[in-house]
C-alpha cells in the first residue's frame, strides 16, 4: 500500500493564533486533512473526504450559513478529493472504497463524487445522522451531502482490542491492515482510522482532538479557539476527554509503535507529507 495526505478543505476563522497556534494575522488556517490509499486489491480508499464539489458549486444549497460563516470556508475545487485524485494521476472511478471518522459537513461532502464507492461508518454516526435535531446537529450533518448514497457499510464498536482500544476489524472488502477505533464523543459514532505500515501504525483521529498539542506531551495544550469549538461541537463531554487523554497516553507510551495525527491542524498534515510515502 502507498499512502497520500491530501487538504480536501480550507477554513480560515476568526482568531489567527488564538485558533491555530500560529498565524500571525487575525485568520486560522485550518485543513481537512483526508487520506488515499493505494491498495494492491482493493482499489483506492479514501479516509474522509472533506468539501466535494456540489459544495463548492453551491454552498449555500449543501451548508447552513452559521458554519460557513463561522469557519470561513473557502470554497474552491483545487481542494477538493476528486481534483486532488487527478492531479496525482488517478482515475476517481478507481477510489471503491470511502471509511470516515464521521459524518460531519467538513468530513463527508465529497461521498457523492464516488458514486462507485462502498462507504464505511459507525452505525451510530449514521443514526445520529439521520436523527439529527435542534440547532447545531441539524447543521453539522447535512443530508444533502450523502442522501444519494447506495453502497452503506455500517459497523458496531466492538472487536478485538488494538493498544487498549477497541478495534473494528475485518472492514468489508478492504485489507486487514486498515481498522476503525472508536472514540465518541465529539459526535455519537465518531471514529479513528488505524493503518498498519511497514513504519509502523498510523492513526487518523478525526475528531478526536483538533490540535498537535493535545498529544505527545504529557499536559494537554489547546488555543483557547481550538479548545471553545470542540466543546461547542461535543457531544458526550466525558467521553471526548476521556478519549482525548486515552489518545494522550497512547500517544506517550507508544510513540514508537503509533503517529498520531488529527483532521484539522495544519501543522500535523505538513509533519505527515514530510515523512516518506511507504509502499
Amino acid at each position: 500500500m502507498r499512502i497520500h495526505h491530501l487538504n480536501c478543505g480550507c477554513m480560515c476563522p476568526l482568531g489567527g493564533a488564538l485558533f491555530d497556534g500560529h498565524s500571525a494575522g487575525t485568520t486560522a488556517q485550518l485543513v481537512c486533512h483526508c487520506l488515499l490509499i493505494e491498495t494492491a486489491q482493493h482499489g483506492l480508499v479514501l479516509v474522509d473526504t472533506g468539501f466535494g464539489m456540489q459544495d463548492v458549486a453551491n454552498p449555500r444549497q449543501r451548508l447552513s450559513d452559521f458554519f460557513i460563516g463561522f469557519n470561513n470556508i473557502q470554497f474552491n475545487h483545487r481542494y477538493t478529493a476528486i481534483q486532488q485524485i487527478l492531479n496525482l494521476g488517478f482515475d476517481p472511478a478507481d477510489v471503491r472504497h470511502i471509511v470516515l471518522t464521521h459524518l460531519d459537513f467538513d468530513h463527508a461532502g465529497g461521498l457523492e463524487d464516488f458514486p462507485q464507492a462502498k462507504v464505511h461508518v459507525m452505525q451510530r454516526e449514521i443514526d445520529a445522522a439521520r436523527t439529527a435535531s435542534g440547532f447545531r446537529d441539524l447543521r453539522r450533518y447535512r443530508q444533502a451531502q450523502w442522501d444519494e448514497v447506495s453502497d452503506w457499510q455500517f459497523y458496531q464498536p466492538q472487536g478485538e482490542g488494538w493498544f487498549g482500544f477497541e478495534a473494528v476489524r475485518e472492514l468489508s472488502g478492504l485489507p486487514p491492515e486498515i481498522l476503525l477505533i472508536p472514540l465518541a464523543g465529539h459526535t455519537e459514532g465518531h471514529a479513528g482510522v488505524a493503518i498498519d505500515s511497514p513504519e509502523g501504525w498510523l492513526l487518523h483521529a478525526g475528531d478526536a482532538y483538533f490540535y498537535h498539542g493535545e498529544v505527545g506531551q504529557p499536559e494537554r495544550d489547546c488555543p483557547p479557539g481550538m479548545r471553545f469549538y470542540q466543546t461547542m461541537m461535543e457531544v458526550d463531554r466525558s467521553q471526548r476527554l476521556g478519549n482525548q487523554k486515552r489518545l494522550r497516553e497512547l500517544s506517550l507510551t507508544h510513540a514508537d509503535q503509533v503517529t498520531l495525527f488529527c483532521s484539522h491542524d495544519a501543522t500535523d498534515l505538513e509533519r505527515m507529507r514530510r515523512r516518506r510515502v511507504w509502499a
